[in-house]
């Protein structure tokens, strides 16, 4: 058991806030490191089977750099909400300059900033199209509620989608992919010069639910017709499911 593990919710999630804060003018170096890069094109595959429409709307759940929210709407979505509980990864994503067209109110496709907690959304029920997390769900402390509170604002029919680390399915990829983790902490020394926040983002990838174990979750949420893709072996993995009700 980590040190990690024995912390009260609020704890934890002080902890999260504070590693985020960290790295948050480094990240998208930092998930570069961690995912070689590839991690760009698994948030386009993401988006592919978002398939974006006019109109819909987008809940982007610790999406603080908007790589998620912008790519939805370049797509052809309507409009996209960035939420995310920490402010400096939120004001991140404000000062990039790919972000800056979408702020631009006389847009048709705007670009909104909420700061919440994905398991207390400050959203109303039945009031979006889609929900999406991107490498997010790990860090939140009370999982299963986020699953519920996601379930209770999408739109009766609405879609939840969430790309995360995983668990690689060849035994090959694995024994990489662990050392690959092992070198991450000197790396995140040189990135973001905390060496500290590496060591969490690894080890919460290992303790993250497996494909199966997470799909389950998302059944006792109450979501329908859930699937889950793959992606570089099961590096990552894409989860989606429906509200029916």
């Amino acid at each position: 058991m980590s040190d990690f593990d024995t912390k009260t919710i609020q704890e934890k999630q002080h902890y999260v806030n504070e590693v985020f804060d960290s790295v948050a003018t480094s990240y998208d170096r930092m998930n570069d490191a961690m995912s070689l890069g590839i991690h760009r094109l698994w948030k386009d595959c993401l988006i592919n089977l978002i398939a974006p429409q006019q109109g819909q709307n987008l809940i982007d759940l610790a999406g603080g750099t908007g790589d998620i929210a912008t790519r939805f709407l370049k797509r052809g979505g309507g409009a996209a909400t960035i939420c995310d509980i920490n402010p400096a990864m939120m004001q991140a994503g404000r000062n990039r300059p790919a972000n800056h067209q979408f702020a631009n109110k006389s847009s048709n496709r705007l670009l909104h900033w909420v700061a919440g907690d994905a398991s207390q959304l400050p959203f109303a029920a039945n009031s979006t199209d889609i929900i999406s997390i991107a490498f997010g769900l790990r860090n939140v402390p009370q999982r299963q509620h986020a699953l519920s509170e996601i379930y209770r604002v999408l739109k009766p029919s609405g879609r939840f989608f969430c790309l995360e680390f995983s668990h690689p399915r060849r035994r090959p990829i694995s024994a990489l992919y662990g050392l690959w983790s092992q070198l991450l902490p000197g790396m995140g020394a040189l990135i973001a010069q905390d060496a500290a926040a590496y060591r969490y983002l690894v080890e919460s990838i290992k303790q993250f639910p497996d494909q199966e174990t997470l799909a389950t979750m998302l059944g006792e949420a109450g979501f329908a017709r859930i699937r889950h893709r793959d992606l570089s072996g099961g590096i990552a993995a894409i989860h989606c499911g429906w509200k029916t009700s």
